[in-house]
């Protein structure tokens, strides 16, 4: 299993506060922040394990949103890939908020998840499973050891 966590840096914004965002929801083996030539900055996290979803995983069941989170994971399937994005400003205050249209749902950017595993359904069974009156109907083991 391989994740990437992309959020771009606008020159409005603290590079801290969106280091911030990224860890309130990601916890990474390694964090990179890329200046490119035209000013930008690229904050780039990475990590090989699910435990890195963690604080995802348990805002997911806090904030009651299994079933919305889990069909917008099931659209997001590329191959072995699943992408999406979640709200920066959300993000910040600690609020689990998916965008379908980033560029349009979070006007400084949004935050970017790429997930690359063997069987990206197994991996949706784990962070999302089916739930009945909102509860996990079953639960499944982590996708790697």
């Amino acid at each position: 299993m391989r994740i990437e966590v992309r959020c771009e840096v606008r020159p409005t914004e603290n590079l801290e506060k969106v280091k911030k965002a990224i860890l309130n929801f990601f916890a990474p083996e390694k964090i990179e922040i890329r200046k490119q030539e035209n000013r930008r900055i690229i904050i780039i996290c990475r990590a090989e394990s699910h435990k890195s979803l963690l604080r995802l995983y348990d805002a997911l069941r806090r904030q009651r949103i299994l079933d919305a989170a889990r069909s917008h994971l099931k659209k997001s399937i590329i191959g072995t890939t699943i992408v999406f994005h979640i709200h920066k400003q959300a993000a910040y205050v600690g609020s689990l908020s998916f965008c379908s249209v980033p560029e349009k749902e979070s006007p400084l950017g949004a935050i970017t998840f790429v997930v690359s595993c063997e069987n990206p359904d197994q991996f949706i069974d784990w962070l999302t499973p089916m739930t009945i009156n909102g509860k996990p109907f079953y639960e499944v083991e982590p996708p790697d050891p």
